[in-house]
């Protein structure tokens, strides 16, 4: 009798070690699971904050160089796609494609002199840059949570409460192409005025 106590008590024991485990690991991958949520809601700020500066800086570059309807079409596109998106994979596609469009725009815009001395404009691109360098930070935090989530639930024995509490994978990496979420570098100086190749000095007679 004492026998079957003392087995009852130690199964019982290890359940509740067991229950106590499973239920820890389920908390911390759910706090993962928030911290990458709450990386991504500061990725989308910054995202937004640069959709909102497009307009004022497309209808600037519109004032100079009218004819590039092409490359306004295309942020035009690009800029709906991303405010149309929902999940953060579709956001990050039409992220890529608006990067891609603002990219030819500041191409566009070194053929026009007098726009890359428009104060307006210049501020407008200052705006973007900075914005351009927070959603780079906010990215590489946001994909650092979703790296620290998935390696979490995939080890072991944190796979097995993963696949019983119903979480998986998160593939919705912030990913481009390289050298695609690069800004083309537009000088607004004075361009540099052609080397010349000096003239070799008359010979002695």
């Amino acid at each position: 009798m004492k026998k079957g106590l003392i087995v009852l008590i130690v199964l019982v024991v290890i359940a509740l070690m067991l229950g106590s485990s499973f239920i820890s690991r389920r908390n911390q991958m759910a706090v993962r699971r928030e911290a990458v949520n709450a990386a991504w809601a500061q990725v989308d700020v910054v995202l937004q904050r640069r959709a909102d500066l497009i307009p004022n800086l497309v209808e600037t570059v519109k004032g100079f160089a009218a004819q590039e309807q092409t490359v306004f079409g295309d942020i035009a596109k690009a800029r709906s796609a991303l405010l149309g998106a929902h999940s953060p994979a579709e956001k990050i596609a039409a992220n890529g494609q608006l990067d891609s469009a603002l990219g030819r725009l500041l191409v566009v815009v070194e053929n026009y002199p007098q726009l890359r001395s428009n104060e307006n404009f210049l501020r407008l691109q200052d705006e973007l840059a900075g914005t351009e360098n927070r959603i780079a930070v906010e990215r590489r935090r946001y994909n650092e949570a979703v790296q620290d989530y998935n390696t979490f639930i995939a080890l072991f024995p944190n796979s097995l409460v993963a696949s019983m509490s119903g979480f998986t994978r998160n593939d919705a990496y912030f990913k481009t192409e390289e050298g695609a979420r690069q800004v083309p570098k537009v000088s607004f100086g004075t361009p540099n005025a052609p080397a010349t190749t000096p003239k070799p000095a008359p010979a002695k007679p």
